[in-house]
């Protein structure tokens, strides 16, 4: 069997098999109808920073401002997510985020938008972020069976990233016959679905909270959970890496298009979209690999291929070319975190999986928007070809050598051993008492 027609077969039902679950079916529903307005605003918002002062740092900043809170708040969210009710830690900060994205819709509708206030207001959603998605994460394995997990991950993971496909699109729909305004009232209103699902669900309540020590140590258990387990641990310092060094390719998309293409809306939309095709496609791709070749090898051989796919993208010569290569880059990117996330979700202790998520969290959402920032800051200074190569090249290079150093690491991301795996909540997909 050729390489296409195996990646074609996995276009089956063990992916899918996590929609048959009534609660993780309404659930994931609702986040794709969201995630679509998040992505119209994700392309208005840096957009409009990079016309408003043509400068790529500016773009890093805005795609900080949206993730830095995750890596400084996330570890609250986690402890609150494990001893408060999930449901109406989401429903507050859900809330919160339509809000703020009404009072973008304002302040541009208005004529009073300016770089800091947009970017502020990006700040505000982002903190209500890190405070539910802990909440949301831990939640995951309570709407699948267990087997389930990984497809349930990255079927979430193709959600997300189908807003990427879809966004984009309907944001050049909307800038080029609306307005800024138009999109960002638009996320607003999408945030609507997810308040309607989480209504509808059914969750199991909490388990007994493990203590009732300060929240400073209810954190400190979680870091110690982190350190004592191998998987969560090599997990988090892997998705770390690849936020810093790869993963800012994404928040330089619009200052690539329009600093090295010379197109903005256009360029834009096509490129976040091509990367959100390919990181839809892998998602679901995934699973059915995983089942034939073993997790562990496909997690693997994307930390391998993506460094590669990512230079190659950042030399592409033309805007066609880099929609191409961005389109494997997301495909091999997907792979790593709903990988990773697996490891940490099926390895963490049950009572701690929110605030072990929330470490995961952490290093995913500090990294990302510090490697974005700085990278915008290079670009601006030595070409963005140049740093978005050079990241991609130092991961490579991380990756491998410890891979020499340390032969058989790899082995922490298998599945726990059976004792361990005694641990693990069956996800009773949906049955149960409501939080």
């Amino acid at each position: 069997m050729n390489i296409a027609a195996l990646t074609l077969s996995t276009f089956n039902r063990p992916v899918l098999r996590p929609l048959r679950q009534r609660d993780f079916a309404i659930v994931w529903s609702a986040a794709a109808v969201s995630n679509i307005g998040t992505w119209v605003q994700t392309v208005a918002v840096g957009i409009l920073v990079t016309q408003l002062t043509g400068r790529a740092a500016w773009t890093g900043l805005a795609a900080a401002a949206a993730f830095l809170p995750l890596g400084l708040l996330s570890p609250v969210g986690g402890a609150m997510a494990d001893r408060r009710n999930r449901r109406h830690i989401l429903l507050v900060t859900t809330t919160g985020e339509a809000i703020t994205a009404a009072a973008l819709a304002v302040l541009v509708g208005t004529g009073s938008a300016t770089p800091a206030l947009v970017v502020g207001c990006v700040l505000v959603g982002a903190c209500l972020t890190a405070f539910g998605l802990p909440a949301y994460q831990a939640i995951l394995p309570e709407l699948v069976d267990r087997e389930d997990l990984l497809g349930a991950s990255a079927l979430s993971l193709a959600q997300y990233n189908l807003g990427r496909v879809v966004g984009p699109a309907v944001a050049a729909v909307v800038l080029a016959r609306g307005s800024f305004t138009w999109a960002f009232t638009l996320n607003a209103v999408s945030y609507g679905a997810v308040l309607a699902g989480l209504l509808l669900v059914r969750l199991p309540r909490n388990g007994p909270p493990s203590g009732d020590g300060s929240l400073v140590r209810r954190i400190g258990a979680g870091i110690r959970a982190v350190r004592a387990e191998p998987g969560c641990r090599l997990a988090i310092a892997t998705v770390a890496l690849s936020a810093f060094l790869v993963a800012p390719f994404m928040a330089l998309i619009p200052a690539v298009a329009v600093k090295l293409f010379a197109s903005g809306e256009a360029g834009t939309s096509l490129l976040i979209t091509a990367q959100g095709v390919g990181a839809v496609t892998g998602g679901l791709a995934l699973a059915g690999l995983a089942r034939r070749v073993g997790r562990r090898r496909v997690l693997v051989t994307d930390l391998l291929v993506l460094p590669v796919l990512v230079v190659i993208y950042a030399l592409a010569p033309t805007l066609p070319v880099a929609a191409v290569m961005v389109t494997l880059v997301g495909a091999a990117y997907v792979g790593i975190l709903s990988g990773l996330g697996t490891v940490v979700q099926l390895r963490a202790p049950t009572a701690l999986r929110a605030r072990v998520m929330s470490l995961y969290m952490v290093a995913l959402g500090s990294l990302y928007p510090l490697g974005a920032l700085a990278q915008g800051v290079l670009g601006d200074r030595f070409g963005l070809r140049t740093v978005t190569v050079g990241g991609a090249v130092l991961f490579a290079l991380t990756i491998v050598a410890v891979g020499l150093l340390r032969p058989g690491v790899s082995v922490a991301f298998d599945d726990p051993s059976p004792a361990a795996a005694a641990t693990f909540t069956p996800g009773a997909g949906g049955a149960g008492s409501t939080g």
